[in-house]
């Protein structure tokens, strides 16, 4: 279970700006309060990188990566897998950007356990 929520915490990030509402790039402060990611492109994919992680945070640490091959489905709903290489797990990953608010939601052992994250942008 705490595989899933790590996948939801690195799982994505917005870019600031209501004309870039549905973008799943820039930065994001997950809604626990316990962990900052970045997004981007890196090679075909895109991934999302800790850039900070609340002390006593259990089982993640600033620099993991999560590689996403995700699409877009429509307007700010992006939908894919994501690899975790620090578990060797990969997940069905579903995105969802609404403004400066984004859920994303993972799913290991052929969607039977998910778990769904909010996210808020940051600057």
């Amino acid at each position: 279970m705490k595989t899933v929520l790590r996948l939801s915490i690195l799982a994505l990030v917005l870019s600031g700006g209501s004309a870039f509402a549905d973008t799943i790039e820039g930065q994001w402060a997950r809604g626990d309060g316990n962990a900052k990611v970045r997004i981007a492109p890196c090679g075909s994919d895109i991934c999302a990188i800790n850039t900070w992680i609340k002390p006593g945070t259990p089982k993640e640490k600033t620099g993991d990566k999560l590689v996403m091959s995700i699409k877009p489905t429509s307007d700010g709903e992006y939908s894919g897998t994501a690899f975790d290489p620090q578990r060797d797990l990969t997940y069905k990953l579903t995105v969802s950007v609404k403004g400066a608010s984004m859920t994303t939601k993972g799913c290991v052992l052929a969607g039977i356990i998910c778990k769904g994250v909010n996210w808020t942008r940051i600057n």
